[in-house]
């Protein structure tokens, strides 16, 4: 029986839906061709989006240093720590927090230029950041939303090492907004002002357990989360979504730009299965493949609990989670736990010869092989299979993987696609034996440290039963590899989070929203991409300049530059101004000085094009002459004339000033005299070498557009 799904034309994709009961039809095979609607799609979006301030509750700057483990300063501070779950102000643990405490993992904490006390959890934390909080309400503004009069700042329990107190503050903004897309309204339901995590480097297996490697730059910079309601009607319209929502924060220049700046989270289900939030979706193009994809793994995962539940004589699961039936689901989880008790076997004497290279060492180096049996589960767990498109199709057998992995194990082996890997015939017979298996049993094998297969096998066969239920509520990350998604697959990360994890902050102030301050927000909202393209559009620049500055966020620095006074320079030319905006010249200032690039104003730019369209110095010059000016600290640059003054003075002995035109031609004429020949035979093709035997012999000192407009004149005499 399929769910057949009546939208309401309000809010398509929540509840208020009716529902015919009928099994859900589908090929897996072909992701492409599932249905939304007749499957009872229903998704929503979160939008996590680091902001261009200093961090949230330190006032240390935000700032990521570049350094993979073995590049990390020696004078870097370190500290190791063990974190645990704590009750929260419910008295419950949440579910999540509970299974990190069991990883036996301890975590070391890398102290860069930009982490002190706060960071390290050893200082209580100061207000809320107030360019943070502007920068999230005016994008709250943006979207209709409805500020919250009083901004409580939570504690979100978060025990994976990530965060050096055990959890992550986080603060309610504004909700129900709303954002139009083409295929129809989406509503926003909250916006939040939270702190980033701390970024993991590397982790490594150590007879104690799993060591974890953390730095410390980037925990504590404020992050935007958005998310929407579950009102995204197709795997396609969750792309628009995204594409609108990161535009929408773009156009308000207070978000940061790079890889890892922005993160979408998808929350996915469809009748027949459960939402799960859908990690890693880092590329816009990959989020319909990725939906589709879990549409036909929460499809696949039905049909195999239901094929289960036929072959134990237990009642079928509805075609529909709300009709479910708890007295039912208890009795299929006493079934599933009596079927797949949690007893292990200790393998290892059978594989003490084993073809396996990867065993072999592993036994050598401390490890066990650990059994254990799942009943009734022989060519259910499933072998690598690819669907029309490339992808993976769905299978059991990852879904017991990745909840071992949990464990840190790299991975596990099963039955169904055994004799592989140096495993032989003979020893999948012996492993059979050994545990009493009859020809519908399968068995997973674990090699790891005693204490971690154990702990991996468990997880496991938790998942096992999970498979006599509907798929379980979790956390799934996209597969990376080298930047993308490798199919658009997902594994499983941990539980989703519970109401448990959440509680007050009580280090923090509670921040009280003045009218004043929502009115002047709402009153001052930037321009959209639009309004940004009129604005260019009236300035005497190419249509590439004017696409290429609004795709690099520059529209308001040049607009300054021509308009107002804010670059401390008189207005500028906008050609030029634009060039220099675009050129690498303020990289290659901060290179060869040494100063960050967020170091180098945009007001020394302005000064030195002020200064060659002035004639001060050649455009030879402005790389050198910033640099030089940036580590003048000593000057006196007061005022503007007095930095004019320096340039001019300065320009002169380093050899950039420009050369008057009378030097011009003596040169050229220099040069002309003695290429003749070759003038006579190119015509004006000669215009490109000669111009740069000039302006070598000039060393610098002349204006480009200068000695180009007289030797072009020259050369045409010659041909006369």
């Amino acid at each position: 029986m399929m769910n057949i799904v009546l939208l309401s034309p309000v809010h398509p994709m929540k509840e208020n839906l009716v529902v015919i009961n009928m099994e859900p039809r589908g090929d897996i095979n072909s992701p492409s061709n599932l249905d939304p609607q007749s499957l009872g799609f229903m998704c929503g979006l979160e939008i996590h989006q680091q902001l261009d301030t200093g961090k949230l509750h330190s006032r240390m700057p935000s700032q990521l240093f570049d350094y993979s483990l073995n590049e990390i300063p020696e004078n870097w501070a370190r500290s190791q720590r063990k974190l645990r779950a704590a009750q929260g102000e419910g008295g419950q643990i949440d579910i999540t927090a509970r299974f990190e405490s069991r990883r036996n993992r301890s975590f070391v904490y890398i102290q860069p230029p930009n982490a002190g006390l706060i960071e390290l959890d050893e200082a209580p934390p100061l207000n809320h950041d107030n360019n943070a909080v502007d920068a999230v309400l005016t994008m709250a503004a943006m979207m209709k939303a409805k500020p919250v009069s009083s901004m409580q700042a939570m504690r979100k329990t978060v025990v994976d090492g990530s965060n050096t107190s055990g959890f992550q503050r986080t603060t309610l903004v504004a909700t129900d907004g709303v954002i139009e897309t083409d295929v129809g309204a989406v509503g926003i339901d909250v916006v939040c002002l939270e702190e980033d995590s701390a970024r993991k480097l590397e982790s490594e297996l150590t007879p104690e357990g799993e060591v974890v490697y953390y730095t410390l730059d980037r925990l504590g910079m404020p992050l935007v989360e958005i998310a929407t309601a579950p009102d995204i009607r197709t795997p396609e319209h969750a792309k628009e979504v995204a594409l609108h929502l990161g535009t929408l924060l773009r156009d308000t220049r207070l978000v940061r730009r790079g890889l890892g700046s922005i993160r979408q989270d998808l929350n996915v289900s469809i009748a027949c299965g459960v939402r799960v939030e859908i990690k890693g979706c880092q590329d816009l193009d990959w989020i319909p493949k990725i939906i589709r994809l879990e549409m036909a793994r929460q499809l696949h995962m039905y049909r195999l609990c239901n094929q289960l539940r036929q072959e134990a004589d237990l009642p079928l699961l509805p075609p529909d989670r709300r009709l479910d039936s708890k007295p039912v689901e208890n009795r299929v989880a006493l079934s599933a736990l009596s079927r797949l008790p949690f007893q292990t076997h200790d393998l290892t004497d059978v594989f003490s010869n084993s073809s396996s290279q990867m065993i072999q060492n592993s036994i050598l180096s401390g490890s066990v092989v650990m059994g254990l049996k799942l009943k009734g589960f022989s060519g259910k767990i499933g072998c690598k299979e690819i669907d029309e498109n490339g992808s993976q199709l769905p299978r059991l057998g990852r879904e017991l993987a990745s909840s071992a992995k949990q464990a840190g194990v790299a991975g596990i082996f099963h039955s169904d696609e055994l004799p592989a890997y140096g495993i032989t015939e003979k020893e999948v017979i012996n492993v059979r034996a050994a545990m009493s298996l009859s020809e519908s049993d399968a068995f997973i094998l674990c090699v790891a440290p005693s204490w971690q297969a154990k702990l991996a096998l468990e997880s496991a066969l938790l998942r096992a039963r999970a498979a006599y239920h509907r798929i379980p509520g979790e956390v799934r990350n996209v597969i990376i590899r080298k930047g993308s998604p490798e199919d658009g697959t997902t594994t499983a990360m941990r539980p989703l989070p519970s109401g448990a994890r959440m509680y007050p902050e009580t280090d923090i102030q509670i921040l009280n929203l003045e009218s004043h301050r929502w009115e002047k927000i709402s009153n001052n909202l930037p321009m959209d991409k639009q309004q940004r393209l009129l604005r260019l559009q009236k300035y005497d620049i190419s249509s590439n300049q004017v696409e290429a500055i609004l795709g690099n966020e520059l529209d308001d620095i040049f607009v300054s530059g021509l308009t107002d006074n804010e670059l401390s320079s008189p207005i500028l030319p906008a050609k030029p101004w634009a060039s220099i905006l675009l050129d690498n010249s303020r990289s290659e200032i901060s290179k060869k000085s040494d100063i960050p690039i967020s170091n180098i104003p945009w007001e020394l730019l302005a000064l030195l094009v002020y200064s060659k369209e002035q004639g001060v110095l050649t455009r030879e010059g402005i790389v050198p002459m910033g640099c030089k000016y940036l580590l003048s600290s000593d000057e006196d640059f007061s005022t503007f004339d007095k930095k004019i003054d320096w340039l001019s003075k300065t320009a002169e002995i380093e050899g950039f000033a420009p050369a008057d035109s009378s030097s011009v031609e003596e040169v050229i004429d220099a040069i002309i005299s003695d290429k003749i020949d070759f003038i006579k035979d190119k015509g004006m093709a000669a215009v490109g070498p000669l111009m740069g035997m000039v302006m070598a012999n000039l060393g610098g000192s002349a204006d480009g557009k200068l000695v180009n407009s007289i030797l072009l004149e020259k050369i045409k005499q010659v041909e006369k």
